[in-house]
């Protein structure tokens, strides 16, 4: 397994795997349940760039020429900025009221999203994708790195205290409660 920076050309393969782990907040996002609709607005800000959605923000974990994992970080400082674009998308073609929490701040890289391609998943990817964004943050660069946990998924969550991450608060999203944990 090869881990590297997500390129433009790979946001066909990047949406429908970044959406396993978003589902539900893009549902709300986009106001309706539709499986379609969701993946083409994650691709849609996949392809672009200076959002927290874009391929510049993205790492990706390919086997034999094809990726299987996906992680989305970004400095939590540019969350508004990188927010932005997608508010006002989502205010003009979805929910004039849309407003949503800050899942993230200054002080960390933020996970934005993780997910592993479902013909790959129990086979340790996710975890490895984990370690090397921890050694790569927090092991070479000596910052904080960040994510929320649904308090729905506790194998998840067992899967980050594991790897040395430590719960420090809740935080809502869309209505969704979640726990914020970090690794330093």
């Amino acid at each position: 397994m090869n881990i590297r920076k997500a390129e433009k050309s790979d946001a066909h393969y990047i949406a429908p795997i970044l959406l396993l782990a978003m589902e539900d907040i893009i549902y709300k996002f986009i106001k309706k349940n539709d499986y379609a609709a969701a993946k083409d607005f994650l691709q849609y800000f996949i392809e672009k760039e200076e959002n927290q959605y874009s391929y510049q923000n993205c790492y990706v974990a390919t086997e034999n020429n094809e990726i299987i994992g996906v992680a989305d970080v970004y400095k939590g400082a540019d969350i508004e900025t990188l927010r932005n674009p997608i508010i006002e998308f989502v205010r003009k073609h979805h929910n004039p009221e849309f407003d949503p929490e800050l899942e993230t701040q200054a002080g960390e890289f933020y996970i934005d999203a993780l997910g592993v391609n479902p013909k790959h998943q129990g086979k340790g990817i996710g975890s490895k994708i984990l370690q090397f964004l921890i050694e790569e943050y927090v092991d070479t660069n000596k910052e904080i790195l960040g994510l929320l946990v649904d308090e729905d998924n506790p194998q998840a969550k067992s899967l980050y205290l594991k790897l040395g991450f430590k719960v420090v608060g809740q935080k809502t999203l869309v209505g969704k409660k979640l726990e914020h944990l970090q690794i330093s």
